[in-house]
C-alpha cells in the first residue's frame, strides 16, 4: 500500500470520508484541505479581502489561488507522498501542478463538479491525469478530444450516522444550495399544502446567515440553518421524504447516495438516475411539478410503498455506492 497525500476542498468535510476510505483500503493518508479557514482570523481575513470586494466587482480568483497554492505546495514538499490524490484542485495554481509533476509521485485527480464551473484549461487537463469525474458528459467530451477521463460517481459514507428507521419528521426536506429550480419546486409543494423545509445558509432567515451570504430575501416556505453532515444524514432518514433537485448539473449529487444510504425516501428530478438506482423500486423520480406534488403526497399517505423504497434504496447503496467502492475504482487508475 502507499502513502497518499489527499489534497481537497473542505466542502462539507467530504475529504474526511475519502481519507477514511483510503485508510480502510490500507493506505497511509496525509490530508490537506486547501481552502480550509481554520481560525477566526483566517475567516475574517477571507471575508474582508476576498468575499466582500467581490460584491463590488472585484474578481478574487487569482488572489485566492495564490493563498491556497502556497499551502498545498508546502505540504506536498514536506510529506513526500507516493501518491498525490487531488479533488477538484481548480483553485490551485500552476505552481501546485508543477510541484506534483516534479515530485515523482503517482497521481490522480477526481472532479465532483462540472468542468464548465472550474478553471482548468484543456492543456492542464491533458497533463494532470489520470482523471476521474462524477460527470459522464465531461468524460465523453474529453474522450472526443483525446483526453482520458473515467466516470466515477459520488458516494455514501456509511460511518457518519446510523439510519433512524421510523420517520418522525412530517416534512419533505431539502438540504443544499439555493438555486431557482429548487426554490420553484419547494414553493410549489408549499402552495399545494405539503409540509416542506429547506436547510442551508442561503435559505436560513438567521441574521448571521443573511449577512454571510450578502442576501436578505428568503422564500415563503419554512427554512432552517445549515446542518452538520451527521445531522443532515439523520434528518433525511427521519423525514417523510428528501428532495434531490439538481438543476444545472449532469453529475449526481452526494444527496443521491446519502438519502438512499440512510434509508430515506428520495424524490429525484433525474430519470437518468436509472443507471445507479431502480426508479420503480429504490427511489421515486419526477419529471414535472405535478408529479413531484403527487409523489410527496403519496409519501405521506402510503407508508408501505415508502418503506419498500427506503429498504431497497439502502440495500443498493451499501452494495454498490459507498466511498469504499469508489476508492477501489480510483486505486486502479493510479496503480
Amino acid at each position: 500500500m502507499s502513502h497518499v497525500l489527499l489534497v481537497s476542498p473542505s466542502f462539507h468535510g467530504y475529504w474526511r470520508s475519502i481519507a477514511d476510505a483510503l485508510g480502510r483500503a490500507g493506505h497511509e493518508v496525509t490530508t490537506y484541505a486547501y481552502d480550509s479557514l481554520t481560525s477566526r482570523k483566517a475567516k475574517v481575513r477571507h471575508k474582508l479581502v476576498h468575499e466582500l470586494p467581490k460584491q463590488f466587482g472585484y474578481d478574487p480568483t487569482a488572489a485566492i489561488a495564490r493563498d491556497f497554492t502556497r499551502g498545498a505546495v508546502e505540504v506536498l514538499t514536506s510529506t513526500k507522498p507516493e501518491v498525490v490524490f487531488t479533488i477538484k484542485g481548480d483553485q490551485l495554481g500552476a505552481a501546485y501542478w508543477d510541484a506534483v509533476a516534479s515530485s515523482g509521485a503517482r497521481r490522480i485527480t477526481w472532479f465532483y463538479d462540472e468542468l464548465r464551473r472550474m478553471h482548468h484549461s484543456q492543456a492542464l487537463l491533458a497533463e494532470i491525469g489520470p482523471l476521474a469525474s462524477y460527470s459522464a458528459l465531461d468524460c465523453a467530451a474529453l474522450s472526443q478530444q483525446g483526453i482520458a477521463m473515467t466516470y466515477v460517481p459520488l458516494a455514501f459514507d456509511q460511518y457518519v450516522a446510523q439510519p433512524i428507521r421510523q420517520p418522525s419528521v412530517d416534512e419533505v426536506v431539502f438540504i443544499g444550495a439555493r438555486y431557482p429550480k429548487r426554490t420553484a419546486d419547494l414553493t410549489a409543494l408549499h402552495q399545494a399544502g405539503v409540509p416542506v423545509r429547506a436547510y442551508g445558509h442561503f435559505w436560513s432567515r438567521h441574521l448571521a446567515d443573511r449577512a454571510r451570504t450578502f442576501q436578505w430575501s428568503r422564500p415563503e416556505f419554512p427554512t432552517g440553518r445549515e446542518l452538520s453532515r451527521k445531522a443532515a444524514y439523520e434528518l433525511q432518514s427521519q423525514a417523510t421524504a428528501a428532495l434531490n433537485i439538481h438543476g444545472d448539473q449532469d453529475g449526481f449529487t452526494m444527496r443521491t447516495f446519502e438519502v438512499c444510504g440512510m434509508g430515506g425516501l428520495q424524490l429525484c428530478d433525474r430519470t437518468d438516475v436509472s443507471g445507479l438506482y431502480d426508479p420503480e423500486r429504490e427511489l421515486a423520480v419526477f419529471e414535472s411539478v405535478d408529479q413531484l406534488i403527487e409523489l410527496a403526497q403519496r409519501a405521506r399517505a402510503d407508508r408501505i410503498w415508502a418503506e419498500s423504497l427506503r429498504e431497497a434504496g439502502r440495500a443498493r447503496t451499501l452494495a454498490e455506492h459507498t466511498f469504499d467502492h469508489r476508492i477501489s475504482a480510483l486505486e486502479s487508475l493510479w496503480a
